[in-house]
């Protein structure tokens, strides 16, 4: 299985929860990170490939144009979606590089707080149990989910064949050896989940941008339009 930017799967590291919460407590200030020699902030991405699915997990600064009543202001964390993983032809020889597609999203959740509240509120926590294409439904909350964000989550994916069917995907023997090779890699991705964490508690990650607030590619690229300004820096 392929897998970027990972380590030997093992227990969850704690620490970055741990580090969310004293912060929470003492009312502590993130530092502010460095923009890239671009001037763009840093984004990460890991990406978890099994055979015809992938779980995708990055950190991300959220600013919605038009959010929902109560849903106000910018947001920070990480968010995983599981995507399709499409396998293209060999370009060339058999020595050439596999083009590897991350394709449409089916399943999406958000450990998200509010920017203005304390680190490890995730007050804005919440996931997207079905896509439409591209788009995602509703938010969903789950207090469950807000209490216990990295373990709800890996509860989640150490059962692929029951996400699929609320997603309404079909399944079928390739998303059944899928589910099987997940479900070995689940402490190594809420261990992910918990590093990228504490790198946005520490200031280091999902960072806001440094000119007008726009919504676009992984370092909030686009225009920003007429509308009230947004902003979106992330890979997902």
């Amino acid at each position: 299985m392929p897998e970027f930017g990972g380590r030997p799967a093992g227990r969850p590291d704690r620490a970055g929860l741990v580090l969310g919460r004293r912060l929470a407590q003492t009312g502590g200030t993130l530092p502010a990170s460095a923009p890239t020699a671009t001037g763009k902030r840093p984004a990460v991405l890991y990406l978890f490939g099994f055979e015809r699915t992938g779980v995708a997990v990055g950190d991300l600064y959220h600013l919605d144009p038009d959010p929902y009543p109560g849903q106000e202001g910018a947001e920070r964390g990480v968010r995983l979606e599981v995507r399709l993983l499409e396998r293209g032809p060999l370009p060339g020889s058999i020595n050439s590089s596999q083009p590897i597609a991350v394709a449409r999203p089916i399943w999406r959740a958000d450990l998200l707080e509010s920017v203005a509240g304390p680190a490890g509120s995730f007050d804005r926590t919440h996931y997207h149990p079905a896509m439409t294409g591209w788009e995602p439904g509703r938010r969903v909350f789950d207090r469950d989910l807000s209490a216990h964000p990295v373990e709800w989550v890996g509860a989640r994916l150490a059962s692929l064949e029951t996400l699929l069917a609320e997603a309404g995907v079909a399944g079928g023997p390739g998303y059944a050896a899928d589910a099987e090779a997940l479900r070995g890699h689940v402490a190594e991705i809420m261990d992910v989940i918990s590093r990228l964490l504490e790198r946005v508690w520490r200031g280091e990650l999902a960072r806001p941008p440094d000119g007008p607030a726009s919504g676009g590619g992984p370092a909030g690229d686009g225009p920003a339009g007429d509308g009230p300004a947004g902003a979106r820096i992330g890979w997902l």
